[in-house]
C-alpha cells in the first residue's frame, strides 16, 4: 500500500468542535478540542484547543488487551497501567512520557474508557519544548458520543486503523 505524505485536519464550517481528516482521497469524520483551533503559538496548557500546525507522528501505544497491535510502520508500544504523560507545567519531564506514580501532574494513559485504546504520539511542544505550551496532544479513538477532546484530534477506531496503515514518519500532519 502506498503510504500518504500528508495529511490534513480542517475545522467544520460552523461547528467549531467537528473536523475533517483528509488522507489522499479518504475523508474522515473526527473532533477536535472543545475550544476549536489556535495556532500552535497561542496553545496553553489546558486550555482545550487543538494546536493548527504543521506536524509528524512520532509512535503509537496501544491496549493490548482491547485491540489488536495496528499495521503500521510507525513504531508501535502496547500501553502498561504505569503509562503516563507529564501534563505539569514547569517539571522536567513536561510533554513526555512517564512512568507512574510520578510527582507531578500526570495524564494517565490507561484509561478506563476506550479513547487510548488506540494513541498516535505526534510532535506537538517537543523542539523546543516550552513550558506551559500544551502537553499529551495525540491523535486518538473518538468517544461514541462524538464528544470533544481537550486538544486531541479524535477518529472513529476503524478510520484510526486505516490512517495507520497509510501514514509514515515521513507523513506531515497538517491542522488547519
Amino acid at each position: 500500500m502506498k503510504k500518504i505524505t500528508r495529511v490534513v485536519v480542517y475545522q467544520t464550517p460552523g461547528n467549531p468542535k467537528s473536523a475533517t481528516l483528509i488522507a489522499g482521497f479518504m475523508r474522515f469524520p473526527c473532533v477536535i478540542g472543545r475550544s476549536g483551533l489556535r495556532p500552535q503559538a497561542l496553545k496553553t496548557e489546558g486550555d482545550g484547543v487543538t494546536p493548527q500546525g504543521r506536524f509528524r507522528a512520532r509512535k503509537i501505544f496501544y491496549r493490548a488487551d482491547r485491540v489488536k497491535r495496528p499495521i503500521t510502520t510507525l513504531p508501535v508500544a502496547p500501553l502498561r497501567r504505569t503509562d503516563g504523560w507529564c501534563d505539569s507545567a514547569g517539571a522536567g519531564a513536561y510533554n513526555r512520557h512517564v512512568k507512574l506514580p510520578c510527582k507531578y501532574g500526570c495524564e494517565h494513559m490507561w484509561r478506563e474508557d476506550h479513547l487510548y485504546d488506540l494513541v498516535v504520539e505526534i510532535d506537538h511542544n517537543l523542539r523546543p519544548r516550552i513550558q506551559g505550551r500544551g502537553s499529551a496532544v495525540f491523535i486518538h479513538l473518538m468517544h461514541p458520543g462524538r464528544s470533544p477532546t481537550q486538544g486531541c484530534v479524535a477518529l472513529r477506531p476503524r478510520d484510526l486503523r486505516l490512517l495507520l496503515r497509510l501514514i509514515s514518519p515521513e507523513t506531515v500532519i497538517e491542522i488547519r
